[in-house]
């Protein structure tokens, strides 16, 4: 089964509404629906805001919806000029740019203990452009963030869950996709403020491209 794993209920209902529902209740904590999206059996998983909720919501999925697709969407931060607010992009992998244990184990930034490298490959598709994305438990415009994800890290994105998402899928063996549509652009201003803006925009273009997404993610 294919299962979206979805920080907040205004990004899931766009793919919801699209839904033929069977079931719509909370377990563990999360919203759970399950049914057909364009014909196809799927669950939508609201897993909540950050990382520990994103990892939580993911492994509810590998383990008892018996999930072996996990699709991350949602809204997202774009770090360059060469994303466009309200477009959807795919994540070509991820890294979570706030772990640090470099000076543990002499490694980059944001390498995970049980990897060897920062950045986790996720499934690609070539329905939408695919872009790298850092993931970290904060929403702000703090400089120092701007420059470490940017400058160091070569991020295109930035979000709070995918990079959590994709470490429990690498270690479960699951496929895991992720396509976020844009919000703000750093240095275009507030990101708070275009992130209210522009939120409409996002979920329509979700609403719009809620099937094209299922069925990119194979």
């Amino acid at each position: 089964m294919k299962c979206f794993v979805i920080a907040m209920e205004k990004e899931a209902q766009p793919f919801i509404d699209k839904m033929d529902v069977l079931s719509d209740v909370v377990i563990n904590g999360k919203r759970t629906v399950r049914g057909e999206l364009g014909g196809e059996m799927c669950a939508v998983v609201v897993c909540g805001v950050g990382k520990a909720n994103a990892a939580s919501g993911a492994q509810y999925c590998a383990d008892l919806l018996g999930a072996d697709i996990i699709i991350n969407a949602g809204v997202a931060g774009g770090l360059n000029k060469d994303l466009a607010v309200g477009n959807i992009y795919g994540v070509s992998e991820v890294v979570q740019y706030d772990f640090d244990l470099c000076h543990i184990n002499n490694t980059e930034i944001g390498t995970l203990n049980e990897f060897d490298k920062n950045y986790l490959a996720l499934s690609v598709s070539d329905v939408f452009p695919a872009k790298r994305l850092g993931t970290g438990d904060r929403f702000d415009d703090r400089e120092s963030d701007f420059l470490l994800l940017t400058n160091t890290l070569k991020a295109d994105m930035r979000d709070m869950e995918c990079g959590a998402i994709a470490q429990v899928c690498a270690h479960a063996g699951v496929r895991c996709y992720s396509f976020k549509a844009i919000s703000d652009i750093a240095g275009s201003g507030s990101t708070t403020e275009q992130y209210y803006k522009n939120l409409s925009l996002c979920l329509a273009a979700l609403s719009e491209n809620a099937e094209k997404i299922l069925f990119a993610s194979v």
